[in-house]
């Protein structure tokens, strides 16, 4: 039987692909920082900038994915809980 709803299913590979990619950017720049010839200080800011990063992009997708799925639906209005 096909999935006939037209939502755009990613396979098990491409979600392992992308797990996979962001530990091993995640690994990198913290070894990258934790190597760094600097003041424990400047490593600590640089730890938490990149902690930051992270979360605000999680955020800004989950906001992308939210407008686009309330878009299909026909249902978007940015300002009506004003």
């Amino acid at each position: 039987m096909t999935d006939t709803s037209g939502k755009p299913q990613n396979t098990a590979a491409f979600h392992g692909q992308a797990v996979a990619s962001f530990a091993v950017a995640m690994a990198a720049t913290a070894i990258g920082i934790f190597k760094l010839n600097a003041d424990a200080w400047v490593r600590a800011f640089l730890g938490i900038a990149v902690l930051y990063l992270v979360t605000s992009a999680f955020t800004l997708a989950k906001v992308i994915r939210d407008r686009q799925e309330a878009a299909e639906r026909g249902a978007y209005h940015p300002f009506e809980k004003l």
